[in-house]
């Protein structure tokens, strides 16, 4: 029976970050020319990661997602998702990737035992693609896609973010490539938080607007009923093509969040808006117990009340929810550390 919060929310899913790097610089995550790095010496190791995760397992997770920044930037990450295939308890184990390098990873990931793969991909078009990550790697992230296909993961996703004046007019592309490729595309909107210091109001889309999108493009859209903590909501078109829509700055999904974040340095994060977390690594390398080490999470899960998504939404003056002077003292407030 999984432990429950405040909220009477259960600890189900853990995003657990391999590396804080990437190798794109996205406008909405990362858009600063400089940033300040986790020490190397505090990064976990493949054998702490696991050790940690095996502690929340014990405590009722039982889906667990691979993130960065870019975790195929981490040298041989195949060998760790070996290690968590091999836990049956884990019943869905994932990785969002921007897709750069899993041209080249896929079919080792898929052999490890990886179930899942999400890709973040915002336009179709080059000169775009370039704007917005600063690097022209178009062409690798579509081949990406391609080999997760061709080596057949149970699920193919395409995430999206939304910007107002940037991608909008791509949402009927990218939901007609993403059945092409049989991925299921999920718009997400604009998010205030991490490093998306450029965040405005105006630039968000919200969820109504992208659903005229689709509908003006192919038609009446008929919402997929399901019980699920996903923080996607599932549409479905007439030929059965079904895609998702996140609003998580209109209309976040607070009341149901099971999730969770580990750190590639072991902070271990209970809110995408928390203001800090709690350091599981240095626990772990003092050699506490694993009893210890479960029993602090368990005592930390009960007692939270974090809901920073809709507490957001109600606030009457929005911003980029962290300062830029902040985050440059401070780099676990960004999103590429916090594994979004």
């Amino acid at each position: 029976m999984p432990i429950l919060d405040r909220h009477r929310r259960p600890l189900r899913s853990l995003r657990v970050s391999v590396t804080d790097r990437c190798n794109l610089r996205c406008e909405y995550c990362m858009p600063e020319d400089e940033y300040v790095w986790l020490p190397r010496q505090d990064i976990l190791t493949f054998e702490e990661t696991s050790a940690l995760v095996d502690r929340f397992l014990d405590l009722g997770v039982d889906q667990v997602r691979l993130t960065g920044g870019e975790p195929l930037l981490r040298r041989d990450l195949a060998r760790l998702v070996a290690m968590l295939a091999a836990r049956p308890r884990i019943r869905d184990l994932a990785l969002t990737t921007n897709g750069v390098l899993l041209a080249d990873q896929a079919p080792a990931l898929k052999a490890a035992g990886l179930h899942r793969v999400t890709v973040s991909l915002d336009t179709l078009r080059r000169d775009q693609f370039i704007q917005l990550t600063r690097f022209d790697a178009l062409d690798d992230v579509l081949n990406g896609i391609e080999a997760a296909r061709r080596v057949g993961f149970a699920s193919l996703k395409i995430d999206t973010v939304v910007m107002r004046g940037v991608n909008e007019q791509e949402i009927g592309d990218l939901l007609e490539f993403a059945r092409g490729v049989g991925a299921e595309v999920r718009f997400i909107e604009y998010m205030d938080v991490g490093g998306a210091t450029h965040w405005a109001p105006e630039a968000v889309v919200p969820r109504r607007a992208m659903l005229e999108a689709v509908a003006s493009r192919f038609g009446p859209v008929e919402p997929v009923i399901e019980r699920s903590t996903a923080p996607a909501d599932r549409y479905r078109l007439s030929d059965g093509t079904v895609f998702g829509v996140i609003s998580s700055t209109t209309g976040p999904f607070c009341d149901a969040c099971d999730r969770s974040r580990l750190t590639a340095d072991g902070i271990w994060l209970l809110c995408l808006y928390a203001a800090d977390g709690v350091d599981l690594r240095t626990l772990l390398r003092r050699g506490a117990p694993a009893d210890e080490i479960r029993a602090h999470i368990a005592r930390t899960w009960e007692a939270r009340t974090d809901r920073g998504a809709m507490d957001r939404l109600h606030s009457d003056r929005r911003a980029p929810f962290v300062p830029l002077a902040s985050l440059k003292k401070n780099a676990h407030l960004e999103m590429h550390t916090r594994g979004g």
